[in-house]
């Protein structure tokens, strides 16, 4: 990590460090939810995000010198929850292992070069698709959460009734919106602190025994990954898509950051890169020892970016207050399920903004594109999705005589996708 010797760029990147904290600390709260619907203990939770967003962020800060942070990642943490462990009735520890196996796969890719082939197979509509298809996927676990949204016999889902949870989880939607109106830092965290403050006054939750906890319970997932249990080919699809939806995602964070953050303007520009993408691959790995879903860049590092942010020291503040975090688990842990929901909507929401760029004028693209938005979200599986949208892609090149736009890497997936089905 470099130091700046002059103060007032010190205190610049600190400010950073605390604005990029602000803006994604909502994750300590809501990646904790959605990992409990796999069985996993959610004080434990709370730990192991606070840890593997420290360690991953530190990492960078100390090694790439970039103000980017880490912490699991939304979406991600969404198919290994629903999709490998409560749809595929796989045992959270063995999902923990598929987590480290695709950043073992993540990190030879990138050593091997074979990353930039397999970035440049997948045509940008259906990479935009994927981010679209998680944002609707997160939504709907959101408006579930919520109760918004129930089960219905007659029509699969329907309206809930307005109770008071779940008017309470949409004041705290209000709040973020009307925060992000007001283009306010943080308003993911305020609305759920507004959230779970009117839940504690009108008696909804309790407050906690102790706010501040020295006594750290990591045990019940640490070091508790099965990587021998995932070691199946029946688990390479998912070890597969973990790696492409992780590789995209920080791809797209990181070239983005970079580019505001102006890194873009360095010497070795390009070894900056594949040393960022390098570190989130071994994130994923120590974020899976851990005890937690793919560790991954995140794009809320703009916010500290834009706060004046351009060194690893905005990154080590970052991390060094997502240790912090661990003190709180008491805290944090009396958050409700209707508190955290509204957030889950709002990055919904921003990952949906991204289908103003698919291009719906070309059908052998857009057709795909929209049949992995469709089936990500109605099928409650990622993986589901990206595999229909990927065979489609390459059966309509073939029915339209454009086979040749079909790139090698595109039919080695489109492969594995239709193998994963038969398997």
């Amino acid at each position: 990590m470099k130091v700046t010797s002059r103060p007032q760029e010190l205190k610049t990147e600190i400010i950073a460090g605390l604005t990029t904290f602000l803006a994604m600390s909502y994750i300590i709260f809501v990646n904790p939810q959605i990992l409990s619907a796999a069985g996993m203990d959610k004080s434990a939770l709370i730990t192991a995000t606070c840890l593997a967003s420290a360690v991953g962020t530190l990492l960078v800060g100390f090694f790439a010198h970039s103000p980017i942070a880490m912490a699991p990642g939304m979406g991600l943490n969404a198919f290994f929850a629903y999709s490998l462990v409560v749809g595929e009735k796989i045992p959270w520890p063995t999902a923990l292992g598929i987590v480290f196996l695709s950043g073992v796969l993540f990190l030879l890719l990138t050593l091997a070069g074979i990353r930039a082939r397999l970035v440049e197979a997948i045509p940008k509509s259906l990479v935009l698709a994927i981010s679209v298809g998680i944002g609707l996927f997160i939504t709907f676990i959101g408006l579930v959460n919520m109760g918004l949204i129930i089960k219905n016999d007659a029509t699969l889902v329907g309206m809930g009734k307005f109770t008071p949870q779940v008017l309470i989880g949409l004041f705290g939607l209000l709040v973020m919106v009307v925060l992000e109106l007001l283009k306010v830092k943080g308003s993911l965290l305020i609305g759920i602190f507004a959230s779970t403050l009117i839940a504690l006054l009108t008696g909804k939750i309790s407050f906690p025994q102790q706010i501040i906890a020295l006594n750290i319970n990591w045990a019940p997932l640490a070091f508790k990954l099965d990587i021998l249990g995932a070691l199946k080919w029946t688990f390479f699809g998912a070890i597969f898509a973990l790696m492409f939806m992780d590789l995209f995602d920080s791809l797209g964070t990181l070239v983005a950051c970079s580019h505001k953050a102006k890194l873009s303007d360095r010497p070795n520009y390009t070894g900056t890169i594949n040393r960022l993408l390098g570190l989130d691959a071994l994130a994923t790995m120590i974020g899976a020892v851990l005890g937690t879903s793919t560790t991954t860049a995140y794009i809320e590092s703009g916010a500290g970016i834009e706060a004046g942010g351009r060194t690893g020291i905005t990154a080590v503040v970052t991390g060094i207050l997502f240790l912090l975090g661990l003190f709180f688990v008491p805290l944090i842990g009396m958050v409700p399920n209707y508190a955290t929901a509204p957030a889950l909507i709002m990055v919904g929401l921003f990952m949906t903004k991204e289908i103003v760029n698919i291009n719906f004028d070309l059908i052998e693209e857009a057709f795909p594109a929209f049949i992995i938005i469709i089936m990500i979200a109605l099928s409650y599986s990622i993986s589901t999705g990206l595999a229909f949208g990927f065979i489609s892609f390459t059966l309509l090149k073939i029915l339209s005589g454009q086979i040749k736009e079909v790139k090698p890497a595109m039919w080695a997936i489109t492969f594995l996708c239709i193998l994963s089905f038969i398997v």
